[in-house]
């Protein structure tokens, strides 16, 4: 320290041997957990039985297990911890315990088998050391768990988890090479220790896991049926449904080794991969009355067929569009995941499980009256069945009922649009688009046989609106679920009849209107959405010219909606009657055309001067599509971007343009956010730089530097500090020969707005796609390419100090650690910032984060006063310094109104509890007077003990006292200082009595010597409300003394207060010229 400035640390050099150390995580940013994911892989889901009527279902999300309660409508119970080293590729139910294989023979990554109870792992599963397959299928009966591969069979016992046998594939054919399995396997009632497993010439094999032997083979009905896609055994005994790759499924009786019953329940192009049948008895005949139904399913399509085996088996009806099936999306040729993975009729009930391959979980329930052979709707989960396209968190309402970034926004290539909660999972819902899917049921759409035929004719994807590439969303005007009740439709143009306008408009008056509206890919139609009623809105506003839309906003109000189109138009609406208002520019009237002409004309006229500031109406259109549009706070300014690399303002009256700014054709611009609270606005240009502008002054701040690629998304912190930006990159993945296989990856990076410096950037595996910022600041969201979920990401620095010091372009953290769905690994707000100061305390600097870097962190100092010239405050609480002051009156108002009354006697028959403890405390005085031999010694113990107890009592007061007279014998500032922080320490009755001891005898020093105390506190401008109050307690103490008489050493005592009461007027009226000057300068301003 030097004249009290710090003196800044010199950066030393590492030198050639200096090796940077690679970071793995991220500065800024802790992974949170990832939402969105129900049922995304193609493991089939398993169930167990709690009792005669609950169920859980299990299903896999990657690398945990997600656990969900039918009886509570689907509610996420459990999500397993640890997460597997690799995806999960079977599961298993076994009592209160769920299996869960895992690995990847194709990476040579780690396999295993853990076992799960209650979302936790509680053992394991012993693998023989040459296994190197993947498990498809697992199954537990009786004493026996037994996974199947396409190569072999491991096989353990139940009860004490040992490794029993491994059997192998052992049938060879004509051509020597041996057929695998095809990971199909089953068991039959009453067949102990007996399996069944399916192979890929239609075979099926019957195995005794017990004696590792092969007791029989099922041969197929015919060679070219194909491999076994589904082995399931039916409730009747000794009956197995096998389905075949071609299509057909067979019921063989085991025992005679004979088919029962065939039916062609799917083909060739959708062979059956599921089966279930019915075991309550219910379901089959005419009226549903008697037993034998089955159900089919193939990953292939999205319905599920329901078949009544009696009689020679007939197909009572088709669930059409019971999940997505697979259809290829509109963007890159990328396909939206469809079809079934698994279904299964719940023990002894008329309800049904399904989940697909398009990220759902669902269970329909059979009506007995009216008798229905299809089932209907009873539960459902789901999520997003390809990649996210679009990101938003949901803005906070005018009264901050939606506050707290709890809710966020989500477009896909599905063309579906969700709400997903924070909060709690169960509230998470996708907007409706109204009765899609019974359009598609009446046009047939949904039935396998039409569902790929799209040269014929519409598909499923054709009823929903096209993927969503742009939206905008201000929660002021939001009517919740009361908004417009009862109006049904939806996407109506504000062209419509007036009347039915009117009338809508009157409604929307009183309860609110949309608060959402979308921008969609190749459509010239922006769509308004119901946030509170979660369902599509009332209008689809057209663009002017007719082109696509490209841009969206809406104004801060809530009123406005602003559309942008590809021929570079932007329009206005009005949300609550639909109505067009405006046109930017606004289009010209012939009279206007024709003056505007004639000014272009003239060659000395303001519209020919290239150079002049002023844009007459009618001028100023974008030539090329728009691809952003915001609104300022006060509904004054309209900005918009375009790819012709110009920044346009216009008036928001009157939609002229008052101002531009032209950056063609040094760059083109692809994006625009505006931050409300700082006025800035970011733009993302073509040659990936982020550039700022400040709309109040209307000039570049700000140039970002440091993406390599185009910009994919960015977008403002919460606070107008930060920018965030993900680009695409391509990162070396692995060697093969000569040759570098790249994956693809994205580089997320933050700078800091008032430096420009690059604070933070990491890699996320996939492409980036989209980004979000809580208006909260606490989370992150990003989304990938390779993934149907939602990554979120905390903030580090609401709750622990991150150094944010400029690092190297190249300094960018390759993630190993990304969120998942059971937030395994990731940390919550507070936990992060609990992790960071642990290691702080700790003295381990964690170089991964950047702290363990002594040349940009140095420690701050502890500020006791920013300035002498200042007046500081104590840092006692407010209500401690009060109590001291009214410490009289608080006594008084705590006394007992009346004394205490004695407890009246209970009856003569019942024995009072007071009455037997007195005797017991006279017979226990009785016993110590009789050992002691005198009442003398028993006095002396007691006021021993009151000794002990007032000395412990007046600790406080020693103390006190000794810092006095250590501050009388030296009288320096610094043990004045000792001794004011220790009274300050002290609670407000230990300091009344600490004040009220002071010694008042002759020669009345350490009355004295206090007010010399606090008479330095004054003159040093510190503790000064807590001074007064001491001054205040010193002279209802010890003021009378002073008028008592002459005696010796009081005039030093009324020197003392005489000078403390000067200094305290000097300080009194510094405080009040100051005053009186800042609001003289004030009222000059403000008349100004």
């Amino acid at each position: 320290m030097d004249s009290g400035r710090s003196v800044k640390r010199q950066r030393v050099n590492g030198g050639p041997e200096a090796t940077p150390v690679k970071r793995t995580t991220s500065k800024l940013f802790a992974p949170f957990r990832t939402v969105g994911l129900v049922s995304p892989t193609t493991v089939p889901f398993t169930s167990v039985p709690l009792g005669k009527t609950s169920f859980q279902l299990t299903t896999s999300v990657g690398g945990s297990l997600q656990t969900y309660d039918v009886r509570r409508g689907l509610n996420l119970v459990f999500i397993t911890r640890p997460q597997t080293p690799t995806t999960i590729t079977a599961t298993a139910s076994w009592k209160d315990k769920v299996i869960a294989a895992f690995g990847d023979s194709r990476s040579n990554t780690q396999s295993g088998v853990w076992i799960f109870k209650r979302g936790k792992k509680v053992d394991e599963l012993p693998l023989p050391e040459d296994f190197q397959d993947d498990i498809k299928r697992i199954i537990v009966f009786g004493t026996w768990i037994a996974a199947c591969c396409l190569n072999r069979i491991e096989v353990w016992n139940a009860f004490t988890l040992e490794h029993h046998t491994t059997i192998y594939n052992s049938k060879p054919t004509r051509s020597g090479q041996l057929p695998s399995f095809t990971g199909v396997i089953s068991t039959v009632p009453t067949y102990i220790n007996k399996v069944f497993v399916g192979r890929r010439d239609g075979s099926v094999q019957i195995w005794n896991v017990s004696t590792s032997k092969l007791i029989h083979t099922l041969e197929p009905p015919s060679k070219s049926i194909g491999a076994v896609t589904a082995l399931e055994a039916a409730p009747a005994l000794s009956l197995l449904a096998i389905a075949y790759a071609s299509g057909p499924v067979v019921i063989r009786d085991i025992r005679a080794d004979s088919p029962i019953l065939t039916i062609m329940a799917g083909s060739e192009k959708y062979p059956v991969t599921s089966i279930t049948f019915r075991t309550d008895g219910l379901g089959a005949g005419h009226d549903g009355r008697e037993e034998g139904v089955m159900a089919t399913a193939s990953t292939e399509a999205g319905d599920i067929s329901i078949w009544d085996l009696n009689q020679g088996g007939r197909k009572m009806g088709v669930l059409y569009g019971a999940h997505n099936p697979p259809l290829p999306s509109l963007t890159d040729g990328q396909k939206a995941a469809g079809g079934i993975s698994k279904i299964e009729f719940l023990a002894g009930q008329h309800i049904i499980a399904s989940s697909g391959l398009d990220n759902s979980l669902k269970t329909w329930i059979f009506d007995a009256t009216p008798f229905s052979p299809v089932p209907r709707i009873l539960h459902s989960r789901a999520g997003h069945a390809a990649p996210v396209s679009t990101l938003e968190f949901l803005p906070s309402d005018f009264d901050g009922a939606e506050a707290g970034g709890k809710w966020i926004l989500s477009a896909s290539n599905d063309r579906s649009f969700w709400g997903w909660s924070l909060r709690r999972d169960g509230q998470s819902t996708e907007l409706s688009q109204g009765a899609s899917r019974k359009k598609a049921k009446k046009m047939g759409l949904l039935s396998h046989a039409t569902l790929h035929e799209r040269d014929k004719g519409m598909s499923l994807e054709d009823l929903k609106v096209p993927r969503i590439t742009c939206m905008a969303c201000s929660m002021n005007r939001d009517g919740g679920m009361g908004a417009m009740p009862g109006e049904k439709s939806i996407w109506t143009s504000g062209k419509g009849s007036k009347s039915k306008g009117s009338n809508s408009t009157e409604k929307s008056a009183t309860t609110g209107w949309e608060s959402v509206i979308t921008g969609h890919e190749g459509d010239k139609f922006a769509r308004t959405w119901f946030w509170g009623r979660k369902r599509a809105g009332r209008w689809a506003f057209e663009t002017g010219d007719g082109a696509n839309v490209t841009a969206v906003a809406m104004s801060p109000c809530g009123t406005f909606a602003l559309v942008g189109s590809a021929s570079g138009g932007v329009d206005m609406f009005n949300l609550q009657s639909g109505i067009h208002r405006r046109r930017f520019p606004p289009r010209l009237t012939p009279a206007q055309a024709k003056r505007l002409k004639l000014l272009q004309l003239q060659p000395h006229s303001e519209a020919s001067t290239s150079d002049s500031p002023k844009f007459h109406q009618g001028q100023g259109k974008h030539t090329r599509p728009v691809t952003g549009i915001v609104v300022d706070n006060l509904n004054r300014t309209v900005i918009s971007c375009s790819l012709d690399g110009k920044i346009k303002f216009w008036d928001f009256s009157s939609g002229s343009l008052t101002y531009e700014l032209d950056w063609s054709p040094m760059t083109t611009i692809t994006g625009l956010r505006f931050h409300r609270s700082s006025d800035l606005l970011a733009l993302s240009c073509s040659d990936a730089c982020i550039r700022i502008i400040d709309i109040a002054t209307k000039k570049l701040v700000r140039e970002l530097w440091g993406c390599e690629t185009a910009i994919a998304d960015f977008l403002f912190s919460n606070d107008g500090r930060w920018m965030v930006a993900a680009s695409s990159e391509m990162a070396e993945s692995s060697r093969k020969g000569s040759a570098i296989s790249k994956a693809p990856r994205s580089t997320v990076r933050i700078w800091d707005l008032p430096t420009a410096h690059l604070i933070d950037a990491f890699q996320l595996r996939g492409q980036c796609t989209a980004l979000a910022f809580s208006n909260t600041g606490e989370y992150l969201a990003t989304s990938s390419s390779d993934s149907v979920g939602i990554d979120i990401w905390t903030n580090r620095t609401l709750f622990t100090h991150v150094p944010t010091r400029r690092i190297a372009a190249e300094d960018v953290a390759d993630l190993v650690q990304l969120p998942s769905a059971s937030g395994e690994g990731g940390s919550t707000l507070i936990a992060s910032a609990i992790t960071e100061s642990n290691s702080d305390v700790n003295g381990a600097p964690n170089d991964e984060l950047g702290e363990g870097d002594d040349d940009d962190v140095a420690a701050l100092p502890e500020i006791d006063q920013l300035s002498k010239d200042l007046v500081t405050l104590s840092l006692v609480p407010k209500a401690q310094w009060q109590t001291l002051r009214n410490l009289d009156l608080v006594r008084e108002r705590n006394k007992p109104k009346e004394p205490p009354k004695a407890p009246e006697k209970a009856p003569f028959f019942l024995p009072s509890i007071q009455d037997s403890s007195a005797s017991k405390r006279d017979a226990s005085s009785k016993e110590l007077v009789a050992s002691s031999g005198t009442a003398d010694k028993q006095s002396n113990e007691l006021s021993r003990l009151s000794k002990s107890t007032a000395i412990g009592r007046t600790a406080d007061r020693d103390t006190f006292t000794s810092l006095l007279h250590t501050a009388s014998t030296s009288a320096s500032t610094e043990h004045y200082a000792r001794l004011t922080k220790y009274l300050a320490a002290l609670p407000p009755s230990a300091a009344d009595l600490a004040i009220r001891s002071l010694d008042p005898a002759p020669p009345y020093t350490e009355l004295v010597t206090f007010l010399n105390a606090i008479t330095t506190r004054v003159r040093e401008r510190r503790d000064f409300e807590l001074v007064n109050v001491w001054v205040g307690v010193w002279v209802k103490c010890h003021g009378s003394l002073l008028l008592s008489g002459e005696e010796d050493g009081l005039d030093e005592v009324r020197e003392a207060l005489q000078l403390w009461r000067e200094e305290a007027r000097l300080e009194t009226e510094r405080l009040e010229g100051l005053v009186g000057l800042v609001g003289g300068v004030l009222g000059w301003v403000g008349g100004v």
